[in-house]
């Protein structure tokens, strides 16, 4: 058997690739079906979740993403070199509605073969969540921001370019067993591999007409998805907010983040509060001592944390719908080395005396505040249901950076 294409046979190289795909593919979709499935439960705040199938999801999804980028590189691949081959003629090239069809839904196979992984994997580099690609190139790509919209956005270009591709799927199969059980003619089996004895297929000329009929299928695939709302993203924080009063307040916080960093099943996973205010009383000291107070008021639901800020808020966790806010009342004192925020930080129906060391710039009447301090989540109840660190670790890292003037 030849390696490479003839007019009318398929070359060891074609037939590899093509079932190399296959194979992929056939993998890749139910290991993201099932992972689905499971991280629906886990996402759903009211659904108690273990840390077994936390763990579960993670190791389905880490290889459904690897098997994934597996299938973009075996795509450009085989792409390349269907461009490089003799492409073998069609046996029923006289049936033009069918050759027509049957180049078309080719054409969507090999766009859909390149946008579902690559969409998934753009997704995965601009999301904060767990489950790694499993392979030493990192996790990352270049020009991709860690962005919830990108990510949110690319997860529907996944979704809707996952259904093309398995409608495109069913057609070609379809079509190569109506070749095989009705025609009888030798389309499937010139693929199989061995040698096959094919016909001559008869002259034919291919246009470019069933190559612009598959754009045109994913633009339709694309209006459909914003018909249907598949573009109408909401963030936790924009269907459920918590309502916070305003403060009265010596220094007035013009710009800042409040962050946490969690530990997912080893990789850390960041997000912050969109919402919170800050009443700060604060005088420099020439000498260490008390330099002033400080309470800060946080709408837990405003959290955005990646792929899990829906569970963030379930009742094993922030319980938000029972506590939706925080509270942090401390004192400010300036040390010999800097300065600390002293006093009870309140988390469910939890109040735990912390720490918070901090730096700052004051110039005039403007301050620069910096400030991280590690928490335990056990101390909070949060998490209960992990009574280990082997799904989600114990430290919760907050950091803490504003800038504020004096007010008048």
């Amino acid at each position: 058997m030849s390696a490479t294409n003839t007019f009318s046979s398929y070359g060891s190289f074609t037939k590899t690739f093509h079932w190399l795909t296959a194979l992929l593919i056939l993998t890749a979709l139910p290991l993201g079906w099932i992972a689905n499935d499971i991280a629906h439960a886990i996402y759903d705040p009211t659904v108690p979740t273990t840390e077994d199938d936390i763990a579960r999801a993670a190791r389905l999804f880490s290889m459904h993403k690897t098997v994934g980028i597996t299938v973009f590189f075996v795509a450009l691949a085989r792409i390349l070199w269907a461009f490089s081959q003799t492409k073998p003629g069609l046996l029923n090239a006289d049936n033009k509605p069918e050759a027509f069809a049957a180049e078309t839904v080719h054409w969507l196979l090999y766009g859909s073969l390149v946008l579902v992984p690559l969409t998934g994997w753009v997704h995965h580099a601009a999301a904060e969540g767990f489950a790694p690609i499993l392979w030493p190139f990192g996790q990352n790509l270049p020009f991709v921001p860690k962005s919830a919209h990108l990510a949110e956005l690319t997860a529907s270009l996944h979704w809707l370019f996952v259904w093309t591709l398995a409608g495109s799927l069913v057609l070609h199969i379809a079509g190569a067993l109506k070749h095989h059980v009705v025609d009888k003619d030798s389309t499937l089996r010139r693929m199989l591999p061995g040698n096959a004895k094919a016909p001559e297929p008869p002259a034919q000329h291919h246009s470019a007409i069933p190559a612009f009929t598959a754009l045109a299928v994913w633009g339709a695939v694309l209006i459909s998805g914003w018909s249907i709302g598949a573009f109408d993203h909401h963030s936790h924080a924009d269907t459920d907010t918590t309502e916070l009063a305003e403060v009265q307040s010596d220094w007035q916080v013009q710009e800042g983040t409040l962050a946490i960093t969690i530990a997912q099943l080893g990789s850390p996973v960041t997000g912050q509060f969109e919402e919170w205010t800050a009443a700060i009383a604060f005088d420099e000291p020439e000498q260490p001592g008390l330099a002033g107070s400080a309470e800060v008021m946080i709408a837990i639901p405003s959290l955005s944390l990646g792929t899990v800020s829906g569970q963030a808020m379930g009742a094993d966790f922030f319980d938000s719908a029972q506590f939706p806010t925080a509270q942090f009342k401390a004192d400010l004192y300036k040390t010999e080395t800097g300065y600390e925020a002293r006093g009870p930080l309140s988390i469910r129906d939890k109040s735990v005396d912390v720490i918070l060391p901090f730096t700052l710039d004051l110039e005039g009447d403007r301050a620069t505040v910096n400030g991280q301090l590690e928490l335990n989540r056990m101390d909070f109840d949060i998490g209960t249901s992990q009574p280990t660190e082997e799904s989600l670790g114990f430290a919760v890292v907050v950091s803490v950076d504003l800038t504020a003037t004096r007010g008048e």
